[in-house]
């Protein structure tokens, strides 16, 4: 199989209270250390320089920072790996080192240095929705991502987070098949309603773009 087509297999990390690494301090590397800080890491992060967000982050002492280049001493004890950094050497000695500890990384627009894969994430609230176009158009799942994040809104995120509660108060005070009719009526009218919309001529436009590339 193609590596830059790799479908990866969908799962969901635990990396609650675990030791992970982002190399790199640009929006990047804010967007990785949001979602290990929102997941409950313990996050460590390497980079000579860090933008607004993240220096406002280290400014609240969420993770341990050295602001330096990245060092091979700084994967020891560590879980997993987000390298950001975009130099195409340094990514290549990190996914080596990281390889032979068998650590699990990602290397941002990378996949042949990476056993990773991270899709793109919709999170209101309790929410996770992932997009991957198995490598096939970033850009696609990143503009996806977005339009989804206008979808669910604050009542989406109120209504998940009440069903939670119901859920849990049913589990202490109503029996197995009650508790499951009683949470499936609570969901039966959701519906989720879209249309899609093409860029005008994309056909005509590929076709074109790929002419080019054979010529």
């Amino acid at each position: 199989m193609n590596r830059d087509a790799n479908p990866y297999f969908q799962v969901g990390l635990d990396v609650l209270g675990r030791s992970c690494l982002v190399i790199g301090g640009g929006p990047e590397a804010a967007d990785k250390a949001g979602r290990l800080l929102e997941a409950g890491a313990q996050l460590r992060m390497v980079s000579p320089s860090l933008c607004p967000q993240l220096q406002e982050w280290a400014a609240q002492e969420r993770f341990s920072y050295q602001a330096r280049c990245w060092e091979p001493a700084d994967l020891e004890g560590v879980f997993l790996v987000l390298n950001t950094a975009g130099d195409p050497a340094l990514a290549c000695r990190v996914f080596a080192l990281a390889r032979e500890r068998g650590l699990l990384i990602n290397t941002y627009d990378r996949p042949e240095c990476s056993n990773l894969g991270m899709a793109a994430l919709v999170h209101p609230g309790r929410l996770r929705l992932s997009i991957s176009t198995s490598g096939a158009s970033p850009a696609l799942a990143s503009r996806l991502r977005r339009d989804l994040e206008t979808l669910f809104d604050g009542e989406f995120v109120e209504y998940l987070e009440q069903l939670a509660q119901v859920r849990a108060h049913l589990r202490e005070s109503a029996d197995q098949e009650t508790r499951i009719r009683l949470l499936k009526e609570l969901v039966a009218e959701f519906r989720l309603e879209g249309k899609l919309h093409y860029p005008e001529g994309w056909r005509e436009k590929v076709r074109e773009l790929l002419g080019e590339k054979a010529g």
